[in-house]
């Protein structure tokens, strides 16, 4: 069975503390559970969890979903927010971590990336060196999400058409958030090898698609 690998980027900067992470922690526990209810996903998709604030860490590498226990999320106090540092990371886990095609083996799926923010890069200059770096790492689909009104859409917009923005940041909006997300990793799995993306379903009333 090939892998389809599914990277969630996660800013946790100072803002997120509180409800804001404890909501994210929810709806993540809301996506891993929907898509084990679904038997191929179950059996092909594969998740990595990197976190970013002033620190980036890979805090759940490329773990395939029935043996994957999610690991706890923490939030600093205060600090910048290297989401270039962030997309670095992503590149250098992908090049690692996704199995790529040999003439005796198929490789894994062109992989999946989803990234949440609730503000915008604090090392812009790196940010926007590293876009055509993830680009060319030839995910099948990129959907980022403006988390909050302090959330800048502008920079994500430069990374992927498909941006999603929450105008809450609570367990609700949360939720909705990432069981569209699963439904978006069932979706691009059903369809691996028919065409070279993934179409997105149509987001909940509270995910608005940004144009």
């Amino acid at each position: 069975m090939r892998r389809l690998p599914v990277y969630l980027l996660i800013d946790t900067s100072g803002s997120m503390r509180g409800e804001p992470i404890e909501s994210v922690k929810v709806g993540l526990e809301t996506m891993v559970s929907s898509l084990r209810q679904e038997p191929y996903a179950l059996e092909s998709v594969c998740l990595s969890i990197i976190t970013f604030d002033r620190e980036v860490k890979q805090i759940l590498p490329l773990t395939p979903l029935d043996e994957l226990q999610l690991p706890e999320i923490t939030t600093p106090e205060s600090g910048p927010t290297h989401t270039g540092l962030a997309l670095k990371l992503l590149c250098e886990m992908v090049d690692k971590e996704v199995q790529k095609g040999t003439p005796d083996r198929k490789g894994d799926w062109k992989p999946l990336l989803f990234i949440m923010t609730d503000g915008k890069p604090s090392d812009t200059l790196l940010y926007n060196e590293m876009i055509p770096e993830v680009k060319a790492r030839n995910f099948a689909g990129i959907v980022a999400c403006a988390a909050g009104m302090s959330a800048r859409t502008e920079p994500l917009k430069a990374l992927t058409d498909d941006v999603v923005a929450l105008e809450t940041v609570d367990s609700t909006a949360f939720k909705q958030f990432f069981k569209w997300v699963s439904g978006t990793i069932v979706e691009g799995n059903r369809s691996m090898g028919a065409s070279d993306g993934i179409e997105l379903p149509p987001p909940p009333a509270e995910v608005n698609v940004i144009i």
